[in-house]
């Protein structure tokens, strides 16, 4: 590697850097938009291939297990090797599983298509991150990661509404197959835009190595904690010895941490600084992330599965209720990546109680409120809880990379979303369990006033959740303002 080729990312000129992020942020919420969007296609894929409630619940969260599983290895390869070159291998594995996701002829081949396309997802997206810090530096860099916010919360929250869109486009049997076809077209014009503008091999990874065993070890942890959450669905038909990964879990995430401590004492550079999680800016922000993106995602499955179920609402209409939660949360994480410097952690605190007093108004109106309501006042609960949520997760990914050193913003920033991924196949799991129980515990099970009270269930577990991360938002808050900071 050159000097020349080390320094290419710092001698880009603003436009270029522009260009740059923009492409990524691109392919960013391609990829998160799939975490989202594919619920909706649910009911179809259950009658064109004939799955079960497990089939199903790994359609959803398999993708996240993946996603989750290849961060840290895409992080660890983009730091060490080059950003650009994960990304574009990501990306191209990701349509490349798109392509086979939207032709599966069996609902076998579409979860093993699925799970490859979480892999792709996974091993891109640190990239995303890793760039920002390496393009942007002080408040430039809180504003770019003010737009990541925003372009997250979009994706996440306008899923179901392009998905539902598609659906209606291809029709109740077949629209389903859309949603994938979606992201091939798109992806293979990002590959080209990504080959053409992302910087090229950096010089911050000198001296350092893979530490495959590390990256195993590590691996094998979140698939042994994610294992039993995506097998969870609430139906009856889950086995209660999938609990018993949670002790081979624990038994893996001791070993990976004695081996990191050990391969750092050898002077080599593990996968993971396990020193990062001595920085209280990073493990609190870690844990805050994790708690959100456990309610938030379980929120907006819970809304489909009610209006499209409980009320018959058809796809596209039932994902248009999350519209103003993207819009409310793009504006408010747009300004408080403007903001973050400022207020620092008190802006994370105000927008998580913003966002669950949202959240409340929305479960109360669903379901409490005349049927012909629901969707509207679902919506407006909604657009306050976006208002909240844009001032979470923008502020809070800013504070919790603000101590990173950029040399390992891929690995920081994989790890963090490591804990997203976990969040949200936890959260997906629990209240989908609660709702499917307290749904078939009367044999009635269809009638509308059931759902409303599994609705009841599930949302108000995905609104303790959210509390949590309150508290720990809270107490991160006093931290800092003993120590004089914000």
């Amino acid at each position: 590697m050159t000097a020349a080729t080390g320094q290419r990312a710092a001698g880009l000129d603003e436009r270029a850097k522009g260009r740059a992020f923009a492409v990524s942020i691109a392919v960013a919420v391609l990829t998160i938009l799939d975490l989202s969007k594919v619920n909706v296609g649910l009911p179809s894929i259950q009658k064109a291939l004939h799955t079960g409630p497990t089939e199903l619940q790994i359609i959803v969260a398999g993708y996240a297990l993946a996603f989750g599983l290849a961060l840290v290895p895409g992080g660890r390869l983009g730091d060490v090797l080059s950003r650009k070159t994960m990304f574009l291998i990501g990306l191209a594995v990701f349509t490349l599983f798109s392509l086979l996701c939207a032709l599966a002829p069996t609902a076998g081949i579409l979860l093993a298509a699925r799970f490859l396309q979480g892999v792709g997802a996974g091993l891109q997206m640190p990239q995303v991150l890793g760039l920002a810090q390496e393009l942007y530096q002080g408040e430039r860099r809180a504003r770019a990661l003010g737009v990541y916010g925003a372009s997250v919360g979009l994706g996440t929250a306008l899923g179901p509404t392009i998905g539902g869109a598609l659906i209606l486009l291809g029709g109740p049997v077949d629209g389903w197959r859309f949603i994938f076809w979606m992201n091939v077209p798109l992806g293979l014009v990002l590959l080209v835009l990504a080959a053409r503008v992302l910087p090229g091999k950096h010089a911050t990874s000198e001296g350092k190595s893979l530490d495959p065993i590390g990256v195993g070890l590590l691996g094998l942890t979140v698939v042994a904690f994610m294992l039993p959450f995506v097998l969870t669905t609430g139906q009856g038909h889950d086995a209660p010895a999938r609990w018993f990964s949670l002790v081979a879990a624990a038994g893996l995430l001791a070993g990976f941490l004695a081996w990191e401590r050990r391969y750092a004492a050898r002077g080599r550079t593990p996968a993971v600084d396990v020193g990062l999680f001595g920085r209280a800016s990073y493990r609190n922000g870690l844990i805050v992330a994790t708690f959100w993106f456990a309610a938030g995602p379980a929120t907006f499955l819970l809304n489909t599965l009610l209006l499209q179920e409980g009320l018959g609402l058809e796809p596209v209409f039932a994902g248009m209720v999350t519209i103003p939660f993207a819009l409310a949360s793009a504006a408010s994480s747009y300004a408080a990546g403007r903001l973050v410097n400022r207020y620092g952690r008190a802006l994370v605190v105000v927008g998580l109680v913003v966002a669950a007093v949202g959240f409340g108004l929305s479960l109360t109106a669903a379901v409490l409120a005349p049927p012909a309501l629901v969707p509207w006042l679902m919506a407006a609960g909604l657009l306050v809880a976006g208002a909240g949520g844009g001032s979470v997760v923008s502020p809070n990914q800013t504070l919790t990379l603000s101590e990173v050193p950029v040399a390992e913003g891929g690995v920081a920033g994989s790890v963090a979303q490591v804990g997203q991924r976990v969040g949200t196949a936890i959260g997906v799991a629990g209240a989908s369990a609660v709702f499917f129980t307290v749904l078939n515990a009367d044999a009635a099970g269809s009638k509308l006033g059931d759902y409303h009270l599994a609705t009841l269930g599930g949302g108000g577990l995905a609104i303790l959740i959210l509390l949590v991360a309150l508290g720990f938002a809270l107490a991160d808050l006093g931290r800092r303002r003993k120590q004089g900071t914000s």
